[in-house]
């Protein structure tokens, strides 16, 4: 059985941690990757507190430990020590089929390679995670025509990705992520491949839908523009958090990223 334990901690990453839902809860995550008799401090004791519904930003240089933190909030590893909560599920906890349960149902994934399977339409890749959550098929299929639609896809549902944009496409995975209305959808890099205008839609829609269904958007970016429109700004350094920031706190200008001046 999953262990649905609420975990306790004073989670100074926000004041108002105990005045809004939490539905990520890092707490001292560490990871350490062996090969023989050398030692990699991916994660040296990370403490973060992510809400429902927020639209969170993590940055931080290549080894950083970014991409680890990532796949700890994504279930596809585990920390070597301390815990990762979603919806107050130990995640550590789950054996492999509690945690594809859990990845199916409550985690959506955007990759910056849009990762569709080519031989099939924009209506199948949507559907696939539903399948797999073996949903009703006459109600999945209504659900994914509504969220390419939703994502402004309704006259292409019987395209196959190769004869779709980059953007299009992108379109295509958004849908696809939020198919089994997840608490949270990881985004990496969502905007990398995309030119400037068509990078400006996509981040548009992600905001919007988060807003609207309440899903947790967590970005890995380097994108200015995800940066303007996300609520906090997560920067990781060496395997720890460097600081948490809210956007009403910073300035963001093309070039340049800093707190602002009182």
């Amino acid at each position: 059985m999953m262990n649905t334990e609420t975990p306790s901690s004073d989670s100074s990453s926000s004041p108002n941690a105990f005045e809004r839902d939490i539905v990520v809860r890092a707490l001292d995550v560490r990871k350490v990757y062996r090969m023989g008799d050398v030692e990699t401090h991916a994660l040296r004791g990370v403490d973060l507190d992510i809400f429902r519904g927020e639209y969170m930003a993590i940055m931080g240089p290549s080894g950083s430990g970014k991409s680890t933190f990532f796949n700890m909030v994504g279930g596809l590893d585990k920390p070597t020590e301390g815990m990762v909560f979603i919806d107050e599920v130990d995640i550590a906890s789950l054996d492999s089929y509690e945690l594809a349960w859990l990845r199916c149902r409550k985690i959506g994934y955007i990759f910056q390679s849009f990762n569709l399977l080519p031989t099939l339409t924009a209506l199948e890749n949507v559907l696939m995670p539903m399948t797999f959550a073996n949903a009703d098929p006459d109600d999945a299929m209504e659900k994914a025509y509504e969220l390419l639609k939703r994502v402004g896809l309704g006259e292409r549902w019987n395209h196959q990705p190769g004869r779709m944009s980059g953007g299009q496409q992108q379109r295509v995975a958004i849908a696809r992520a939020l198919a089994n209305s997840p608490a949270i959808v990881l985004a990496d890099e969502p905007t990398a491949n995309l030119d400037l205008k068509t990078g400006e839609e996509i981040i548009t829609i992600l905001k919007e839908l988060s807003t609207e269904m309440n899903v947790t958007i967590i970005s890995a970016t380097h994108d200015h523009k995800m940066l303007n429109i996300c609520d906090r700004v997560t920067w990781i350094r060496d395997g720890l958090i460097e600081r948490v920031e809210r956007r009403e706190n910073l300035d963001i200008r093309i070039g340049v990223i800093q707190e602002e001046k009182e």
